[in-house]
C-alpha cells in the first residue's frame, strides 16, 4: 500500500521576499521583483534587468566560516533550508532554541533524506576562479574550488548541516530540477525509504557568463522596463529574465507527521517526468512532451483532468514555452482548460532554472492554504491562439482542491506536482 505524503515545512528566498512570508505577501500584491542587474556592469550587454535576491545577509542564519567556502547557491538553498526545517520543527532542542548543529530529533537520521537540484551550480566561482587562474597563475586556484562549484553541493550541505542520512542527491535537469527533486522526494517517502525529506530548488547564474550565454542565444528578454520584461503569455514577450533564489520544502509521511503533531500545509499526491526527446532548448510541437506528463502526474495521482484548478504554469515569457504549453493545457483538459486557472509566478521571480520549481511549488501550496490564485504580473494582451484564464495582473481569492505545478527544462526534460489541499 502506497503512503500518503504531506507538507510539513515551507522555505524560500527569491526575488520577491527573503522568507516565505514576505515572498507570498509580494506574489498575493503582484509585486515584480525584477529591475536592473547590480551584480556587474552590463555597458556590453543587451540584456539589462535580471530578477536578483536583495538584502541578502546568509550569516544571520548560517556560519560565518563556513560561508567563505560556499557559492551563492549553496547559500541560497541553506538559507531557504533553515527557514523550512525550523518551520517543520525537525531540529529544535528541548529548550526550543534553534543552532546550525541541533541534532535530529524524532526521526532516526537515516530515514531522513535530501533532494535539492541546480541547475548549473557555482558559476559564479567557476568564473572567479577561472580568472585567478588566468592572472596570478594556476597554483592560486582556491582547493575549495571544486566542492564550491559542484551542483550536489548544495543538497549535501543541508545533510551535513542537520545529519540526515538518508537518499542526498541532486537532479540536474535544467528548468525541471526543482520539480524532479520533489517528486523524486515525494516517491521515496511514498515507496518507504524514508519518512522525511528535504527538497526543492536552488540557483544563482546572474553573472557575467551566465547572461552572456543565454543572451546570445536570445533566449532572455532585452526589455528594460523591469514591468514589461517577463511577461509569460503576452503578445508581447521576447524572451525570459533571469532570477535566482531557492525554494524548499520539507515532505513528510502522514502517519509520522502526525503522531508528532507537525502542522500540515498540504498533501502531494501525483508526480509525472518524462523527456521530449526532440531538442536541446525548442519544446516538442505543440507541447507534446509536456502534455503527456501533465497526463503522467494526474494518472499517479489517481484523479481525472475536471479535478485540477489551477495550474501553476512554467510560463517563462518565451514564444515557443508559453504557445506550446498552451496548446499542451488544451491537449491535456479539453473543454475543462477553458474553467481553469493558469498563472505564471515567474511573472514576478524571473526564471530561477534549476530553483524555479522549489519556489513555485512554495506558491502553489501557499495557494492551497490560503484559497488564492497569484497573478500572471504585467499581463496585458495575448495572442488569438492563447486564450486560456491566465489571471491577468491581479491573483483573486478562489478555493482550491487540486493544483498542478509545471517544470518544463533545456533539453525536453519536463516534470509535473499535483498537491491536493489538506484533509485528514
Amino acid at each position: 500500500m502506497k503512503r500518503r505524503v504531506v507538507v510539513t515545512g515551507l522555505g524560500t528566498i527569491n526575488p520577491t521576499g527573503n522568507s516565505v512570508a514576505e515572498s507570498w505577501a509580494n506574489v498575493k500584491k503582484s509585486k515584480i521583483g525584477i529591475g536592473e542587474i547590480t551584480f556587474f556592469d552590463t555597458t556590453d550587454y543587451k540584456v539589462k534587468v535580471a530578477a536578483e535576491v536583495k538584502d541578502f545577509d546568509p550569516a544571520s542564519k548560517l556560519d560565518k566560516k563556513e560561508l567563505r567556502h560556499m557559492s551563492r547557491f549553496t547559500q541560497l538553498a541553506l538559507y531557504a533550508a533553515e527557514e523550512a526545517i525550523e518551520d517543520a520543527g525537525l531540529c529544535k532542542a528541548e529548550d526550543g532554541s534553534y543552532s546550525f548543529d541541533t541534532p535530529v530529533s524524532e526521526i532516526s537520521a537515516d530515514r531522513c533524506g535530501v533532494i535539492v537540484s541546480s541547475g548549473i551550480g557555482g558559476l559564479d566561482d567557476i568564473e572567479k576562479q577561472n580568472t585567478r587562474a588566468k592572472e596570478k597563475g594556476y597554483n592560486f586556484v582556491s582547493p575549495f574550488f571544486v566542492p564550491m562549484a559542484i551542483s550536489n553541493m548544495a543538497a549535501a550541505r543541508i545533510a551535513i548541516s542537520h545529519g540526515f542520512k538518508g537518499m542526498c542527491t541532486c537532479p540536474v535537469t535544467a528548468c525541471a530540477g526543482g520539480s524532479n527533486a520533489i517528486g523524486d522526494s515525494f516517491f521515496r517517502i511514498r515507496d518507504g525509504y524514508e519518512d522525511v525529506m528535504i527538497c526543492g530548488g536552488t540557483e544563482s547564474s546572474i553573472t557575467p557568463l551566465g547572461i552572456a550565454g543565454f543572451q546570445n542565444m536570445k533566449a532572455l528578454s532585452d526589455t528594460v522596463d523591469p514591468k514589461r520584461a517577463s511577461i509569460p503569455f503576452d503578445k508581447d514577450r521576447n524572451g525570459f529574465v533571469m532570477g535566482e533564489g531557492s525554494g524548499i520544502l520539507v515532505l513528510e509521511e502522514y502517519e509520522h507527521a502526525v503522531k508528532r503533531g507537525a502542522h500540515i500545509y498540504a498533501e502531494i499526491v501525483g508526480y509525472g517526468s518524462n523527456c521530449d526527446a526532440y531538442h536541446i532548448t525548442s519544446p516538442s510541437p505543440e507541447g507534446k512532451g509536456g502534455a503527456a506528463c501533465m497526463q503522467l502526474a494526474i494518472k499517479d495521482a489517481g484523479i481525472s483532468e475536471t479535478d485540477i484548478d489551477y495550474i501553476n504554469a512554467h510560463g517563462t515569457s518565451t514564444s515557443l514555452n508559453d504557445k506550446y504549453e498552451t496548446a499542451a493545457i488544451k491537449t491535456v483538459f479539453g473543454d475543462h482548460a477553458k474553467d481553469l486557472y493558469v498563472s505564471s509566478t515567474k511573472s514576478m521571480t524571473g526564471h530561477l532554472l534549476g530553483g524555479a520549481g522549489g519556489v513555485e511549488a512554495v506558491f502553489s501550496v501557499k495557494a492551497l492554504e490560503d484559497g488564492f490564485v497569484p497573478a500572471t504580473a504585467g499581463l496585458q494582451e495575448t495572442e488569438p491562439e492563447m486564450d486560456l484564464n491566465y489571471v491577468p495582473e491581479k491573483g483573486i481569492e478562489v478555493d482550491l482542491k487540486y493544483v498542478l505545478s509545471n517544470s518544463l527544462g533545456f533539453g525536453g526534460h519536463n516534470a509535473c506536482l499535483i498537491f491536493k489541499k489538506y484533509e485528514a
